[in-house]
């Protein structure tokens, strides 16, 4: 690697510190999840998808880093760079597993995972200036699993809380909703995006009910459980592929809310992942439309201002043309014959011609020379 080449710009001090965050509660969840809780997949599979998911984002980075010509972003910060790295590749591998249901076939799990990870450098639009994916990694990568494979599912409710009673079934998410609202008010600033989310999918289970007759209880039912406090506080608000304006977040989140009322409504199920990624979709094929217009509108600037400059010069033209096609006194001067008898001295052709006039009937002027 050359030394001119620069690393990658890296993600700053505060989403950094959101991203380590994420992967020590989504790897405390995992222990207490294959310990406690009652997680149903293998206890090897959460280390297969961390295998596959840190070897495919170094991959990719490498080829990435070749191709654009700059250093590779984990160097450079020596350990901890490399960990600070591999953070959204170790965050993606254990939700993919920790959230999808495959039976017994890891394949199927890898497959997601792989999915997942490589969305990042497919799936991607400009954003201030330099291209950044737009889709939920994880989510896509569980929403083509469901797509691709009818008989897989999402990993039920249940084993968030399966050997759990007395009361303590309802201190997980407690705790999940107190972490994660910490986190998200102090360190990825998607508050507005959570309050949008929330009270939008609970005006669609009003909404259903009034119109299609559903039962509005259960539908804010689902509110109450784990899997939904865990889409809330870790997969939703995603700092890399949601928006960071008010408003932005405001649309963003009530939009996912409302394409999954709609996607219920059809009967279509696991609408939170499929509606995640409808809405991350249509924000990318914003960012790009808007790319377009705004370099459109930006070469239109440069064309009427050459436009400008050209006709300013042609009107301050006619008064100087006289003045730059005019002979200096003297310039075709001969010296003295030598004799009464010699013959006039004349200017040699051409030697006080000048550039063309702006116009066809403007002729070249020479001065005389007198014999």
């Amino acid at each position: 690697m050359s030394a001119e080449k620069t690393a990658a710009p890296r993600h700053n001090p505060k989403v950094t510190k959101a991203l380590r965050r994420f992967a020590i509660s989504i790897s405390v969840l995992n222990i207490f999840g294959y310990t406690v809780l009652g997680f149903e997949q293998p206890w090897t599979w959460p280390f297969i998808a961390l295998a596959t998911g840190y070897t495919l984002e170094i991959v990719l980075e490498l080829l990435g880093a070749r191709a654009e010509g700059r250093a590779p972003r984990f160097l450079g910060a020596g350990a901890k760079g490399v960990m600070d790295f591999l953070l959204p590749a170790h965050i993606t591998a254990l939700a993919v597993n920790m959230l999808s249901y495959v039976n017994d076939l890891v394949w199927v799990m890898v497959f997601g995972v792989i999915v997942a990870v490589g969305t990042k450098w497919v799936l991607r639009a400009p954003v201030k200036g330099r291209l950044r994916h737009f889709m939920n990694p994880s989510n896509f990568g569980i929403a083509v699993i469901l797509l691709l494979f009818p008989w897989a599912s999402i990993a039920p409710p249940y084993h968030f809380t399966e050997y759990l009673d007395g009361g303590f079934d309802w201190l997980v998410p407690a705790i999940i909703i107190t972490l994660g609202t910490m986190l998200n008010a102090k360190l990825t600033e998607r508050m507005w995006l959570i309050l949008a989310w929330v009270g939008g999918f609970a005006l669609q289970a009003i909404v259903r009910g009034l119109l299609f007759d559903t039962s509005i209880p259960a539908g804010l039912a689902m509110m109450t459980g784990v899997a939904f406090v865990l889409f809330t506080n870790y997969m939703i608000t995603d700092p890399g592929t949601t928006p960071s304006s008010k408003w932005g977040q405001i649309a963003f989140g009530g939009g996912v809310a409302a394409a999954y009322g709609v996607l219920t409504a059809m009967s279509i199920a696991y609408g939170l992942f499929f509606a995640t990624a409808l809405v991350c979709g249509i924000r990318g094929a914003f960012l790009w439309t808007a790319d377009v217009v705004s370099k459109k509108r930006a070469e239109e600037a440069l064309a009427l201002a050459a436009v400008t400059r050209a006709v300013a010069q042609a009107d301050a033209a006619p008064a100087t043309a006289e003045a730059a096609c005019a002979c200096p006194e003297g310039a075709c001067a001969c010296p003295a014959p030598a004799t009464a008898e010699a013959p006039a001295c004349g200017c040699p052709e051409g030697a006080c011609a000048c550039p063309a006039p702006a116009t066809a009937e403007a002729e070249t002027k020479k001065i005389p020379v007198a014999a």
